[in-house]
């Protein structure tokens, strides 16, 4: 599948490169030189892995085969796993440590996928696998990939060498909900790790410190309750529980205009009532409020709380909250993206095909991408952080990052310039492209996660940072209270229709080399049928 260069040239290319980027302990760069081999070899395990969660589709809280699969693997390798984790079904836990006393590295990557994103791989049009059901249109298929991958070279490293240590891997379960990291943090999954490396799909291969752009947030559910009555026949008699949401939304959306432009929040009804002649007597509004510090999370939500209040007397009615989930503002470790940095110029971007940047080309030409560049040929520099980072989306991963040093590392497996979240994303992630990203980001993970239990220096310049920079005037602000527990239900009715459905398409690796193989999907397609042309952006 990775045909670019041998694997045996690969790492050559990637030891000189070590010894003119890397500044390391004795030994180190023969280790990263051997830790890169490591991964190439199991570059058909790295492929697998993609493809079998690619085929899955789950969405937050009901990513159970997704778990299922991984967790038998890094048992199959030697991981103790700990299941249901933070009150989480689909959280797990899996350690393998080697001799006393040596640092815990904790290696995550989200697993969970998007509602309606349904797609067939390499098809670069919309082709559903099953019209309506979810599918990987972020690309969270491919991020346990990169660390099964890149913890089994270092485990077997550990062995031959005694490195002492503890590689410990976790899921981010409900990210697109941002709902289960703080549950994980609240309940103690990071206690005694020293360093954390999470992983992320991207176009580029990458890493940040500081704050980037984004927000933080907390996501609410209001639950109004008022009187049933006969709309038509005795409505004075009802106290309309909908009345409750809608007038909280009307209040909200003209405060909003009085925010810093800075805030992004949104809604949907969940629950508007049974039918137009019922007056409903229970009605739910579900609410995102962004803001990029603590303090102004907790300001946008408590004036939420008061506009549901004010909107409850104003309609007679009783209004109720519960938090669905929170992220953190994210600050990532510089010391620890320094070291990672070195080992991404080592590594490099694959080398595409022509076929592969054609087919790129095609996808960004199909969704309507402003620049139809293709796949990225040149490294992203690390950059400092901005002084104003500027607003945008959220990522749970924030609360992990205030508790103990922490990067995310992002891989090229996916195109640049697609919408998000949506199911021209999905295209690449179970083709060459994504097989080569998750073995380039595996490489660098390996090798950080080798520097990480190799060099006392950087984990204390890590801690250092992380107390006399990250949170000398800004501590941890959890959201979160003892009480609160996931909403596990979100998602049900949408798997229990679709998991069957999806069931028959599930990747096969004992039969088919890869779920293009198994589709009948001849990679790259490199023109449109006559009668997609028109409707290629649906």
């Amino acid at each position: 599948m990775i045909r670019a260069r041998s694997f045996i040239s690969a790492a050559m290319l990637i030891a000189l490169a070590i010894a003119q980027t890397a500044s390391a302990a004795p030994g180190t760069d023969a280790l990263k030189t051997r830790a890169v081999a490591g991964v190439e070899a199991r570059a058909k395990l790295a492929q697998e892995i993609n493809d079998s969660v690619f085929s899955f589709g789950e969405l937050g809280f009901h990513e159970v085969e997704t778990s299922r699969y991984l967790t038998e693997t890094l048992e199959k390798n030697g991981f103790t796993v700990e299941r249901g984790v933070a009150g989480l079904p689909t959280g797990w836990v899996a350690r393998w440590t080697n001799g006393t006393d040596g640092p815990v590295v904790a290696l995550g990557s989200d697993i969970d996928g998007i509602p309606k994103a349904s797609q067939k791989p390499g098809i670069p049009w919309h082709d559903p696998l099953v019209p309506g059901a979810p599918g990987h249109g972020e690309g969270h298929n491919s991020g346990q990939a990169v660390n099964i991958v890149a913890a089994l070279a270092v485990k077997e490293l550990m062995e031959k060498e005694d490195i002492a240590g503890t590689l410990l891997l976790w899921p981010g379960v409900a990210e697109e909900l941002v709902a289960g990291k703080a549950f994980m943090v609240r309940d103690g999954v990071f206690d005694g790790v020293d360093a954390v490396l999470f992983t992320h799909v991207g176009n580029n291969l990458e890493t940040s410190w500081g704050q980037p752009s984004g927000t933080g947030l907390v996501s609410v559910e209001y639950t109004f309750k008022g009187n049933s009555a006969h709309s038509a026949g005795a409505p004075w008699r009802g106290r309309s529980a909908l009345d409750g949401v809608e007038l909280m939304n009307i209040g909200w959306n003209m405060r909003r205009e009085h925010l810093r432009p800075e805030q992004r929040s949104h809604y949907v009804i969940t629950d508007g009532g049974d039918q137009p002649n019922v007056v409903p007597s229970v009605a739910s509004v579900w609410y995102y409020f962004r803001e990029q510090d603590f303090d102004r999370i907790k300001e946008n939500f408590e004036l939420g709380n008061e506009i549901a209040e004010g909107a409850a007397k104003m309609t007679g009615t009783t209004v109720t909250r519960r938090i669905v989930g929170t992220a953190a503002p994210r600050h990532f470790n510089r010391p620890i993206a320094e070291a990672a940095y070195a080992n991404i110029k080592a590594v490099g971007l694959p080398e595409w095909t022509e076929g592969e940047q054609a087919f790129a080309k095609l996808v960004q030409k199909n969704v309507g991408a402003e620049e139809i560049d293709g796949l990225a040929t040149e490294l992203e520099k690390l950059e400092p952080p901005e002084e104003e980072p500027e607003s945008g989306g959220s990522d749970d991963i924030g609360d992990v990052s205030w508790i103990v040093p922490t990067i995310t590392i992002r891989y090229p497996s996916n195109i640049p310039e697609l919408p998000g979240h949506h199911w021209s994303n999905a295209i690449a992630m179970a083709t060459p492209i994504a097989h080569k990203g998750v073995v380039a980001g595996a490489k660098v993970v390996a090798m950080t996660t080798l520097d990480l239990l190799t060099k006392p220096k950087l984990r204390q310049a890590a801690w250092d940072y992380f107390n006399d920079v990250q949170t000398k005037d800004q501590k941890y602000v959890p959201m979160l209270s003892a009480e609160d527990k996931p909403a596990l239900e979100i998602n049900s009715d949408i798997m229990a229709e679709y998991a069957p459905k999806l069931r028959e398409y599930y990747y096969d690796p004992l039969r088919y080399p890869t779920y293009l193989d198994q589709l009948g999907i001849e990679f790259p397609i490199l023109a449109m049928p006559d009668a997609k042309v028109e409707g290629a952006r649906e």
